[in-house]
């Protein structure tokens, strides 16, 4: 199923700090993640997420799953919207996270598309 919401990042001045508040408010639990800044794999009951640091000030980013990357950029630029950036990453981070891209829609509005890794439900 495509659409859902798959997906989430925090961006945050300090890693280390966030994921102690982070942890203490929700009880999501953390792992080494691959981005700069110490950031971090996060662990919720429900949908998985990342957090990354130096990025102070960063509104939460949310993707929405799609099932092909590549078709899904193409329909976000024929109904108007644009594809910004290409979160790309590794062999091994894609394995392990999925494709990410974020994008805005005809209106401006800032979202992220997410292709999970082929064995992730």
């Amino acid at each position: 199923m495509a659409g859902e919401i798959s997906f989430f990042e925090l961006g945050v001045g300090d890693a280390e700090q966030a994921r102690t508040f982070y942890a203490g408010l929700f009880g999501w639990a953390f792992d080494p993640g691959p981005s700069d800044g110490g950031g971090f794999a996060i662990r919720t009951p429900t949908v998985p997420g990342g957090l990354h640091g130096g990025d102070a000030g960063a509104n939460p980013y949310l993707f929405f799953k799609v099932d092909d990357m590549r078709t899904a950029v193409e329909r976000v630029r024929e109904l108007g919207g644009t594809v910004d950036i290409d979160l790309g990453g590794d062999e091994a981070s894609v394995a392990r996270f999925g494709r990410f891209q974020l994008c805005h829609d005809d209106q401006g509005s800032a979202f992220g598309l997410h292709q999970p890794p082929t064995d992730a439900p």
